[in-house]
């Protein structure tokens, strides 16, 4: 049984194999986190809101797992965080193209950046340090996406 859960965890925290990409995984984590929110699209928001909270709060265990499997604090090949970050930056948006490539940017600066308090979160422990500054990354982006929906309106 914990062979399977070793797996799984695997499975998720590399954000299905993204995670050993040899150039940028957290860049390809945040590629397969926004493919992977489209069958979210078109859902109303709580649906899009409760999915986004299963996979940050199971994401916290698989990186959890995979840091203590690799015997290091953060490993580059745990991506799960960046999954969530991206979905953060979604639910309850509209989302058009350039939606997506709006989001997909901003949350990669502010993941990239890291602006306060994203990079103290790091230091919480085990899988809620990997977790918590991509889940305030994805807040940020969040944020910012919806100032720039008030200036500039889609339809």
């Amino acid at each position: 049984m914990t062979k399977l859960l070793d797996k799984l965890a695997l499975l998720m925290a590399t954000g299905l194999g993204s995670g050993y990409s040899p150039l940028a995984p957290g860049t390809a984590g945040s590629v397969v986190g926004l493919l992977l929110f489209l069958p979210l699209v078109g859902r109303p928001w709580p649906v899009q809101l409760g999915a986004t909270l299963v996979v940050t709060v199971l994401g916290v265990f698989a990186a959890q797992r995979v840091a203590t499997l690799v015997a290091r604090k953060d490993p580059g090949l745990v991506v799960v965080d960046e999954v969530a970050g991206q979905w953060i930056t979604f639910v309850s948006l509209p989302f058009t193209p350039a939606i997506a490539v709006a989001g997909f940017l901003l949350f990669r600066a502010m993941d990239i950046v890291k602006p306060w308090p994203a990079r103290a979160l790091e230091r919480l422990p085990g899988g809620l340090g990997i977790m918590a500054d991509d889940v305030a990354a994805g807040i940020y982006a969040q944020l910012l996406l919806r100032v720039g929906l008030a200036i500039w309106p889609v339809v």
